[in-house]
């Protein structure tokens, strides 16, 4: 407890603000801690009094929520009072990719941010240190403190105001978030006033050993997210491309990602098969570094980041491909049973989760799908496939063509194939001798995430495709 700082306030009720101030009040019952967003409805459900509908799902935030609100930790929709109030203000809104406009498909759109600069230009009173937390393009800063800035020139009426810009970028990975903010691998702390600077450090430091705490300048804080995201993805893309080698060879994905992460320069995270990355970061990201590569005239290197989304998004299209080659051809009218529809599990976040463009693909051939996910609503899937009006019909409806299921055996009814889509652990513990009597034949099993043992099926009568497994067991038959 130092610095001056009493009151925090953090613009944005999201999947990075809520969880994450969640735990700051967890650890610092000095500070009162608010979060604000214009959006009633979530902060409603942030306010619930039942905990199972709070707007983020994330094993452990229950708790937190429960210690903390209403003693220290405060969910509100008055932006301009919790301004007013706080000695620090985060920023952590959304930066979607740019849809129209300079730099559409790439470029991040800043409305938000800039929204959120110009609510705390008008509303803060005295000193404030406002904090960068979304992901966000380099020179971000320059925009926000010119905004704030301005408003140190208005009326005398106007009480002296006067900000500092840091950028602390969030290293979170959905599913995992409270303890990767419990026990991260590091904090970065962007800025030139050290006073600033260290008053953000003494927050953390109640929990964070301070050898874990970076600083650097305002840029390299702001550029180390993005390259963070885009290393990761590209570790994605490039196991994505060696599973496909892997079916043609008859080599094992598995046992490869084994090897080579034991390699201690490589490691083994992020070594994992799949059906491709998703989530509200990855692609936003590489977008954006692809952008500013681009800016600075540097456009090998913009096509070196831009072919990791050709890979992931080509994963994607193949595993569509070879689902509806081993159904004879076609998906017409043909029941598949889709498991997991979030990008990942432990969480209930669905953007740009592969499953979008894979159950997008499907019902564009033709398919009625069934859909299973523990913690996914249907009113998310069906915002997810939203486009597939355009790409369809005018005539073509998401209720008509997806449904959601409440148990594994209603899924499997009648289904010709099943689909494994996210790796909820509840998926490795189905009894899937049990639920292939339920199922129309020839019955087939999609493994899109290798979780499952190809050799508990060599007994039974369903046809099983696993990812990057070169002797799957159609071809055993």
């Amino acid at each position: 407890m130092s610095d001056g700082i009493k009151t925090i306030c953090c613009i944005g009720a999201g999947y990075v603000g809520g969880p994450t101030m969640a735990v700051i009040a967890d650890k610092c019952k000095y500070l009162k801690v608010i979060v604000v967003d214009l959006n009633k409805d979530k902060i409603n459900s942030w306010n619930n009094e039942d905990l199972t509908k709070l707007p983020v799902y994330e094993p452990g935030l229950k708790d937190l929520i429960k210690r903390c609100r209403g003693k220290n930790l405060f969910f509100s929709t008055n932006i301009q009072q919790s301004i007013a109030e706080s000695d620090m203000v985060f920023i952590s809104v959304n930066t979607p990719t740019k849809q129209t406009g300079l730099g559409a498909g790439e470029a991040s759109d800043l409305k938000f941010i800039e929204s959120s600069a110009r609510s705390i230009a008008e509303f803060a009173i005295g000193h404030t240190i406002v904090v960068e937390k979304s992901t966000i393009p380099v020179k971000t800063a320059e925009v926000i403190k010119t905004i704030l800035i301005s408003s140190q020139k208005g009326s005398e009426k106007i009480p002296e105001k006067s900000f500092t810009v840091l950028s602390n970028p969030e290293f979170l990975a959905e599913g995992t978030a409270i303890d990767d903010l419990i026990n991260p691998s590091r904090v970065l702390i962007g800025g030139e006033s050290k006073t600033s600077i260290n008053a953000l450090v003494n927050i953390y430091k109640n929990w964070v050993s301070e050898e874990k705490i970076i600083k650097t300048n305002i840029w390299s804080s702001e550029l180390s997210k993005l390259t963070a995201n885009a290393f990761l993805a590209q570790r994605v893309s490039s196991i994505n491309s060696i599973s496909a080698l892997c079916e043609k060879t008859g080599a094992d994905i598995s046992e490869v990602s084994k090897a080579v992460g034991m390699d201690y320069r490589i490691g083994r995270h992020f070594l994992k098969a799949g059906p491709g990355f998703g989530g509200s970061c990855f692609k936003k990201d590489i977008l954006n570094l692809v952008y500013i590569c681009k800016l600075y005239d540097l456009n090998e290197v913009a096509n070196y980041w831009n072919e990791v989304l050709k890979i992931n998004h080509w994963q994607q299209n193949r595993l569509t491909n070879i689902i509806v080659k081993k159904l004879f051809g076609t998906v017409t009218n043909k029941k598949i049973g889709i498991l997991g529809f979030a990008f990942k599990a432990n969480t209930n976040d669905t953007r740009e989760s592969p499953a979008i463009n894979i159950c997008s693909n499907l019902l564009m051939e033709g398919a009625k799908l069934t859909i299973y996910d523990p913690k996914v609503k249907f009113k998310d899937i069906s915002n997810s496939l939203k486009n597939l009006k355009n790409a369809v019909n005018d005539s073509f409806k998401i209720e008509e063509n997806v449904c959601m299921s409440s148990s594994f055996e209603q899924l499997a009814n009648g289904s010709d194939a099943i689909l494994i889509l996210t790796e909820w652990v509840e998926f490795k513990e189905i009894e899937w001798l049990k639920i292939s009597k339920l199922m129309r034949k020839p019955s087939w099993i999609f493994d899109c995430r290798d979780i499952i043992d190809i050799n508990h099926f060599r007994e039974s009568d369903l046809n099983i495709w696993k990812i990057g497994f070169g002797s799957n067991m159609d071809n055993l038959k």
